[in-house]
C-alpha cells in the first residue's frame, strides 16, 4: 500500500551566510534549502522517483517593525503596509519598513530524497532604522519566507537580524552627493599604471568617517566642584567611542579641597521618544527614561589618583535619531564627600576614626557619542541562532 500524501513532508532550513548583525547600507545573503525529507514508511514501500511533492510558490523579503509600550491604534494608518503577504502584527508590531518580496520559485516538483537550494540576496537602505530594544520602543527586523504546499495553507518562517545605524555619523544626503561628484576625480591626474581605482559608496565613506571620529583623541579635562570647594579634576581622553571600546579616564583628587570618599560611574542610554498630541500635531511631547548598562565604582578615601576603565557593551544601540525615539548617552557620575577629616595627620598619634561621617552625594552627567562598529567583531563575540527550520507537511 502507497503512504498517504499526508505523511509527506518537506523540511524548508534557512541561514544567514553573511552573519546576523548588519550596518544599514549593507547587503545581506540567505541560504534556503528545501528537502524532501524520506520517511521511514517510504523506505521499503517504493524508490524515491515515485514520490513527488509540489510547492506552490516561494518569496523572501525583509520586514522591520515597530512596537511601542503602550499599543495604541494611531500607528496603523500612517505606516505603510506590506503588499506581498498577509504579515500580522499582534505580536511583532506595525510593519514601518519592508522590501520588495522576491519570488524564489513557482511551481517546484521535488522527488524523494532530494533537495533545492535557493539564495536570497538584499541590501538595506542606508536611512534604515537600527534594531533598538528601549524601555518605550522597540524596532526588530526579520528576513520573511513564506511558501505554499499545493492544497494547503501559507507556510512562514521569520529569521531575526540587527541591524546597526550609519546616519548618525553624516548626512546621507552629503555622503551620496559627495559619492556622484566626480568634479574631484577629473582634477585629480591620471597613471595609466596605476590600478582602477574604486568607486566610493555612501557606506563606505561613512565607515571611513566613522573610524576618523572614533580614532581622534581629543582629551578633555572637568573641575569637580561643589558647594564647599574643589573635589578633583576629571580627565576623558575622547568622546567619540565605537561600541566594544573602553571608555578610559582619569580622576585627580590631589587638587580637591573637599575629601572625596568613593566615586561611581554609569553609561546610561538617554531614549527620548516622540508623541503627537490629538489636538496639536506640530507639538511632539518628549519623554526621557534612563537606566544603566554598565558601571564603575571605586572606593577613594585616601587614594590622590584613580583611573576610570568602562567597558561600552556590544549589545547596546548606538545613538540615532528616529522619527518616534531618538537616543544618545551619557556618563552618570556619583561623588560622596565629605568635609570631616577622615586621616590622621603626620602628628596624629593617638587620632581615631570618627564613628559617624556626615556625607553628601553629588551627581553630574557627561554626554558622550558612541557609534556602530563593524559586524563582525560583534558576530564574533556573539554566539546565536543563525539556521532556521521550518516543516511543511
Amino acid at each position: 500500500m502507497l503512504p498517504s500524501p499526508s505523511t509527506n513532508m518537506i523540511e524548508l532550513s534557512a541561514k544567514l551566510t553573511t552573519g546576523s548583525v548588519y550596518l544599514a547600507g549593507e547587503a545581506l545573503e540567505c541560504c534556503i534549502t528545501f528537502n524532501h525529507t524520506p520517511q521511514p514508511e517510504h523506505r521499503n514501500s517504493q524508490s524515491h522517483n515515485d514520490i513527488l511533492e509540489n510547492l506552490a510558490w516561494a518569496s523572501a523579503q525583509i520586514h522591520c517593525f515597530f512596537s511601542t509600550s503602550k499599543s495604541t491604534g494611531e500607528k496603523a494608518n500612517v505606516f505603510e503596509k506590506t503588499t506581498a503577504l498577509e504579515v500580522t502584527s499582534c505580536d511583532i508590531g506595525d510593519v514601518v519598513f519592508h522590501t520588495k518580496p522576491k519570488i524564489l520559485f513557482c511551481d517546484l516538483t521535488i522527488p524523494l530524497g532530494e533537495t533545492k537550494t535557493f539564495w536570497y540576496r538584499e541590501s538595506l537602505p542606508i536611512e534604515a532604522p537600527p534594531s533598538y530594544r528601549g524601555t518605550a520602543v522597540k524596532y526588530s527586523y526579520k528576513i520573511t519566507i513564506a511558501t505554499q504546499k499545493v492544497g494547503s495553507h501559507i507556510k512562514m518562517v521569520r529569521i531575526p537580524f540587527r541591524v546597526l545605524p550609519i546616519s548618525p555619523i553624516m548626512n546621507m544626503q552629503d555622503l551620496a552627493a559627495l559619492c556622484g561628484n566626480e568634479t574631484t576625480e577629473e582634477l585629480q591626474p591620471t597613471n595609466p599604471f596605476s590600478e582602477e581605482r574604486k568607486v566610493e559608496t555612501p557606506l563606505t565613506m561613512a565607515l571611513q568617517v566613522l573610524q576618523n571620529l572614533t580614532a581622534r583623541r581629543s582629551p578633555n579635562s572637568y573641575m569637580i566642584t561643589n558647594a564647599r570647594g574643589k573635589v578633583g579634576r576629571f580627565c576623558l581622553f575622547k568622546s567619540a567611542y565605537k561600541l566594544g571600546e573602553d571608555i578610559v579616564g582619569t580622576f585627580d583628587f590631589s587638587v580637591g579641597t573637599v575629601t572625596c570618599m568613593q566615586v561611581s560611574v554609569s553609561l546610561q542610554p538617554e531614549e527620548v521618544t516622540k508623541t503627537k498630541t490629538p489636538m496639536k500635531s506640530a507639538n511632539k511631547e518628549n519623554s526621557s527614561r534612563s537606566m544603566t548598562v554598565a558601571r564603575y565604582h571605586e572606593v577613594t578615601l585616601g587614594l590622590t589618583h584613580s583611573q576610570l576603565i568602562l567597558p561600552i557593551p556590544l549589545h547596546i544601540t548606538p545613538a540615532f535619531e528616529g522619527e518616534e525615539v531618538s537616543l544618545s548617552w551619557r556618563l552618570h557620575f556619583e561623588f560622596v564627600t565629605s568635609n570631616e577629616r577622615l586621616q590622621p595627620g603626620p602628628d596624629d598619634r593617638d587620632w581615631n576614626a570618627p564613628l559617624n561621617v556626615p556625607i553628601e552625594t553629588m551627581v553630574w552627567n557627561l554626554p558622550v557619542k558612541i557609534y556602530s562598529t563593524l559586524p563582525k567583531q560583534i558576530s564574533q563575540q556573539t554566539v546565536g541562532n543563525d539556521a532556521y527550520t521550518l516543516y511543511i507537511k
